[in-house]
């Protein structure tokens, strides 16, 4: 709840289940209050949402609420999209000027004039004093690094400790799959996260490779088996069933057609920076909130550095993990530990429908019953689900930028609130939203009778900004090596059976040698190993990218002793075409033994027609496309080429469409130029008449007045006749006076219009700049495949591939 206690020592807020966040802000006085605000960590197992623009200070309340939780002993999960959170590792006790050192950014002390070791002496003093206002030491911060483990993973790279998610998906717990509704969101969420990962934004309930891959998965998982890529990978191509749903399995989905999905499925497995994801510690929730001898943990999940696709996917993945492990736990009202994301933009929309949706829903609707605490953070309110939201108690509302943020938090407030039964008063909210400064909140918490005004706390961590890899690496260098297993020995090189003997080949089968291209044993000759070539031509067309080529490939499929399967799962492309042929061996040449299916002409025939498949699914060419300048990729352009060809034509275009501004500009300028001109001459020449006018009607006066002091006859005809006039003078100079009020004030309205207008085009200008920088452009690669019926196999044959063979090694002399 929001205390009223005085700030005093440090044990004042140091109260279990009281988060403290900072004191309360009178807006009245425009000034902090002694008044501390603490928080009860159970009114945040109704969750929590974050809101406030760049500059607001929400990122450093979150830290607080989860340096907070940490001394609670709440564990936590931290999802990191922008690489903040990393900063709750940089806490120092001591509060040295050395500890700060290595993380200061130096670029801000060269802007600042001092050396970097001056700038760490100043942030250290800084932050010894931001501490000391708030009731906070390096006391409170040992405290901190002692309560909990703080451990940042970085999916999918190898610079913080490493995760691996693609080892296997594995069988929900029995409870889960006997949860019918449970089960389907789970089975759905999965197939939906994988698939997105892959490029293929697959509906639930209209994508056939949705459907089929979760009727692998449900086939596997009823069963009580896991499943890992390569596992569904084969299942795809050969699945355990023979139906879906009414259908037969060739009619839903044929085997060509699940053969392709498989190679895309094989593509993102065979793919070498795919390979971190398949390395470290295994995806335990149990183990990201707990260390193994029970210490609460706050696990920052940084995910910065990887694309849209991949975010999507591991962040579907981790709340699919999340939501089992909560429900193999009891029910409890208390706060069992925390999940925070900061920055949500683009997990929960308010109308699309991403695979994060789904299960972030479930989470804000049950995790209440088990104790875990949700908290979002954004600054884009109005890209949020505010109907899911409602399930959120407490709001941290920060400075907006929009009004129609301001609008949008608003209705989300009064659902939460409506929710909850408690009251709402929706004029008070609005005044307090608008006057908000930074590091300022309003919390509005449904367990308290009204809503807190406060001022954040100083953030015991370091808060440098985001981290780097580098800097990341750095923290958990010492945690990796730890971590690492030694690897094991690797095998020794072996070798096949050889004989001089060279195997008998039919003479309808085509036989070839590969002539060596390195140098082989002084002396000796050749170890051969068989091996088949494929060549063909290939037809690319795509008639809307302007693209129709032909391109001459050749492939080399090594032969296993024991041949099984598709000869060519294990082709390798030749960059340079066929290698150099002849029809006979070298002398002192010996053979390794050839698979009985090599020695039969039938095989051959076979194994043309696969590689026509082959090519056909897995031979595409990429090229690239620009959406924005409607441009494509030229018949053997290169990425490289064709990103400079795009930022050229960006700036032909923006210089063009900035250009046409100028002449749709230039008239309306021209115009207001020439009437501030003449607006200018009339005040030079209202203001001339008015001089003219002004001496005029001072001499009638002077002479008047002259003429009643001194005359004779006060009230003679004469006079009364000056008087008159003079009165006459004095209006026609009043009218002038006026006359030029106006002319100037004419002047300072089209002088105004000048300046809109002007601003008006520089945002024009603006506008087209930011559209058309090559810097942002995007650019998508698009995959073309051959055309089938055009692929002219040139042969498939026999090859025998040259090695040099030493001491305990073999090596290619092709």
């Amino acid at each position: 709840m929001a205390g009223q206690k005085k700030a005093g020592t440090t044990a004042t807020f140091e109260k279990l289940g009281a988060f403290y966040l900072g004191r309360l802000f009178d807006p009245e006085r425009d000034a902090i209050t002694p008044d501390l605000l603490l928080y009860d960590s159970k009114d945040l197992t109704t969750h929590g949402v974050c809101v406030g623009m760049t500059g607001s200070g929400k990122t450093g309340l979150c830290i607080s609420l989860l340096e907070e939780a940490a001394i609670d002993g709440v564990p936590a999960i931290a999802i990191d999209p922008k690489g903040d959170l990393g900063n709750l590792l940089l806490t120092f006790p001591e509060l040295r000027p050395s500890d700060f050192r290595p993380w200061i950014d130096e670029g801000e002390a060269t802007r600042k004039g001092i050396t970097p070791d001056e700038y760490a002496a100043k942030t250290a003093e800084l932050w010894r004093d931001g501490l000391a206002d708030w009731g906070e030491d390096g006391a409170r911060i040992a405290r901190l690094r002692a309560a909990a483990d703080f451990a940042i993973y970085t999916p999918g790279s190898s610079a913080g400790l490493q995760l691996n998610l693609l080892r296997s998906f594995a069988a929900p717990a029995p409870e889960l799959m006997q949860d019918a509704d449970a089960y389907r969101e789970r089975l759905s969420t999965a197939v939906s996260g994988l698939l997105a990962l892959v490029g293929l934004d697959a509906d639930p309930l209209q994508s056939r490779e949705h459907i089929l891959v979760s009727n692998v998965f449900d086939s596997s998982w009823r069963a009580g088996e896991d499943l890992d890529l390569p596992a569904l990978i084969h299942q795809v191509q050969a699945p355990p069933f023979e139906k879906i749903g009414v259908m037969d399995l060739e009619s839903f989905f044929p085997a060509k057609d699940r053969t392709s999905l498989a190679m895309t499925l094989n593509n993102l497995v065979a793919s070498p920076g795919f390979a971190a994801w398949m390395e470290g510690e295994p995806l335990d929730i149990s183990r990201l909130f707990r260390t193994e001898d029970g210490r609460p943990r706050v696990s920052i999940l940084s995910i910065a550095h990887l694309s849209d696709a991949e975010r999507m996917f591991f962040v579907t993945l981790l709340l699919n993990e999340v939501i089992a492990w909560m429900r193999s736990q009891d029910g409890t009202s208390s706060l069992r530990a925390l999940l925070y994301m900061d920055e949500v933009f683009g997990f929960f929309p308010p109308v699309a429908n991403p695979p994060s949706k789904t299960p972030m829903l479930t989470l804000l609707k049950q995790a209440r019953a088990y104790g875990v605490g949700v908290l979002l953070a954004t600054q884009n309110p109005v890209d949020l689900d505010y109907k899911g939201l409602s399930n959120a108690g407490t709001w941290f509302l920060g400075r907006l930028q929009t009004e129609r943020d301001k609008m949008r938090v608003i209705e989300g407030l009064e659902g939460a609130s409506a929710t909850a039964g408690a009251a709402f008063d929706r004029q008070r909210i609005e005044r307090i939203l608008a006057g908000l400064k930074s590091r300022t909140f309003l919390m509005n918490n449904v367990h308290e009778d009204a809503p807190a005004l406060f001022h954040t706390r100083w953030a015991m961590s370091y808060l440098r900004g985001p981290l780097t890899r580098t800097q990341i690496q750095e923290l958990m260098s010492e945690r990796k090596t730890s971590a690492t297993v030694a690897p094991a020995a690797p095998k020794a090189v072996g070798t096949r059976k050889t004989s001089p003997t060279r195997p008998v080949v039919p003479p309808d089968v085509p036989e070839f040698f590969v002539q060596p291209s390195r140098g082989l044993p002084a002396g000796g000759g050749p170890h051969y190993r068989p091996a088949i070539l494929g060549s063909a031509d290939l037809h690319f067309a795509d008639a809307r990218m302007g693209i129709d080529m032909w391109e001459s490939v050749s492939y080399l499929a090594p032969l296993a002793a024991r041949q099984t399967g598709n000869v060519w799962d294990k082709a390798e492309l030749l960059p340079e075409g066929e290698p150099s042929l002849t029809g006979e061996p070298m002398d002192n040449a010996e053979f390794a033994s050839l698979p009985s299916a090599a020695a039969r002409a039938k095989s051959y025939a076979s194994w043309e027609k696969a590689f026509k498949t082959y090519l056909y699914q897995t031979d595409t060419r990429s090229l690239w496309r620009c959406k924005a300048l409607k441009l494509s990729s030229k018949a053997g352009e290169s990425e490289a080429d064709f990103r400079v060809r795009v930022q050229e034509a960006a700036r032909e275009h923006r210089d063009a469409d900035v250009e046409k501004l100028r002449k749709r500009y230039a008239p309306k300028l021209a115009r207001l130029q020439d009437q501030i001109r003449r607006a200018e001459e009339r005040v030079a020449r209202e203001e001339s008449q008015y001089g003219q006018q002004k001496m005029q009607t001072a001499i009638s006066a002077g002479a008047t007045v002259l003429g009643a002091l001194f005359g004779r006859k006060l009230g003679s005809l004469g006079n009364v006749g000056r008087a008159t006039t003079t009165m006459r003078g004095a209006g026609r100079a009043a009218r002038e006076r006026e006359d030029i009020g106006r002319a100037k004030g004419r002047v300072k309205e089209l002088h105004t219009k000048l300046v809109d207008l002007e601003s008006e085009f520089e945002d024009e200008t603006t506008r087209l700049q930011d559209e058309l920088d090559p810097a942002s452009i995007e650019i998508e690669e698009r995959p073309i495949r051959p055309r089938k019926s055009d692929i002219t196999i040139g042969r498939v044959a026999l090859v025998w591939l040259p090695f040099s063979v030493g001491e305990g090694s073999v090596e290619p002399a092709f």
